[in-house]
């Protein structure tokens, strides 16, 4: 008989992303993407998009070097929060209790195999829009804003590790996530890519192989559009205004999700969702395995370009490889061998 289901983790609440560029990175955020600025303190700056409930779903934190501060994800009661800190500790990938931020209270925080720091949280706090900021529209916290291509709302992370088998294992047995998809070399039974979800959207969280040597870096973050024309409509503005586009606009295999990635003047890669991709709502949706070898041309890009040599390869903080053009294939496989 299989084990009980975990449902206590339901929700990727925010993120906390390093920035050296804080007037270019918030820029990027507010005027062409249309996020709002909830809050700021001495090193930070706290944002949300327009349908996001909460205080913030992203803390732009100034540092020297680009890259992931911390993950945080929502526990569905105080009773869920505990079980999953006592599991965590037992683990031995706990870090301890803290009073919490602005917009939650009290979290625990740990670390994944792959060295990527994250918490745990119930109490949150709702976002509460001045007035002119106010929408008819009952369902949605405020109106949608007049500047930029705006993101609706937060969707997903995608991390660097030396051991997604590692890390799909800890999410899924101590936190309750269910692994959606994963890619294996096509004769090594191990894991260079695991896309996992505790909500019905193909994911939530994503680790991908790491061949750096480096730990507890960040491939991207993602925010929602719903609309692929919103994709074209930021792709032309991005052109316009000097940002990076490093891929897309495409279709994704995995996922089947409208994509498109964008370099934010920070450093960091930031994925536009232009859809949702497919939903589950099947309790035993079972795991769609993929080969390195279907990898190209259907799991990354059923639609659109080949990936370049950065997407594979690259996160931040940056390595210090040399970025030759391009490579025919990623390299994931034989670097998992």
């Amino acid at each position: 008989m299989p084990s009980e289901p975990i449902f206590d983790v339901v929700q990727l609440a925010h993120i906390e992303m390093y920035t050296p560029d804080m007037a270019g990175s918030l820029r990027y955020f507010t005027e062409l993407l249309g996020m709002q600025i909830s809050a700021r303190d001495s090193d930070s700056v706290y944002l949300r998009a327009y349908e996001d409930f909460y205080h913030h779903t992203l803390k732009l934190t100034k540092r020297d070097l680009a890259g992931l501060g911390h993950c945080s994800w929502r526990a569905s009661s105080p009773q869920a929060l505990e079980r999953r800190a006592k599991a965590i500790e037992v683990s031995g990938q706990g870090k301890g209790w803290i009073e919490g931020d602005l917009g939650h209270g009290r979290a625990y925080q740990f670390e994944t195999p792959g060295g990527h720091r994250m918490e745990v949280f119930y109490e949150v706090e709702y976002w509460r829009c001045a007035s002119e900021q106010k929408t008819r529209l009952l369902n949605r916290p405020q109106k949608r804003p007049l500047h930029g291509v705006p993101v609706r709302r937060i969707d997903h992370i995608n991390l660097m590790s030396p051991n997604p088998d590692a890390d799909a294992q800890f999410m899924t047995d101590v936190l309750g996530f269910r692994e959606r998809e994963l890619v294996m070399p096509d004769d090594a039974p191990v894991r260079v890519g695991s896309w996992l979800a505790v909500s019905n959207l193909a994911h939530d969280i994503a680790f991908v192989m790491d061949t750096s040597g480096m730990r507890g870096r960040l491939h991207h973050i993602c925010y929602w559009y719903g609309s692929p024309q919103h994709a074209y409509d930021a792709g032309e503005m991005f052109q316009e205004q000097g940002i990076p586009i490093e891929a897309g606009p495409g279709k994704h295999g995995i996922s089947q999700a409208f994509f498109m990635y964008v370099i934010e003047p920070g450093g960091n890669r930031v994925e536009l969702f232009a859809d949702c991709g497919y939903l589950v709502f099947d309790p035993t949706f079972k795991t769609v395995k993929w080969k390195m070898s279907e990898v190209p041309g259907r799991a990354d890009a059923w639609v659109g370009q080949a990936f370049p040599w950065s997407w594979w390869n690259e996160g931040t903080p940056r390595s210090n490889r040399k970025e030759p053009v391009m490579v025919p294939a990623p390299a994931l496989a034989e670097a998992a061998e």
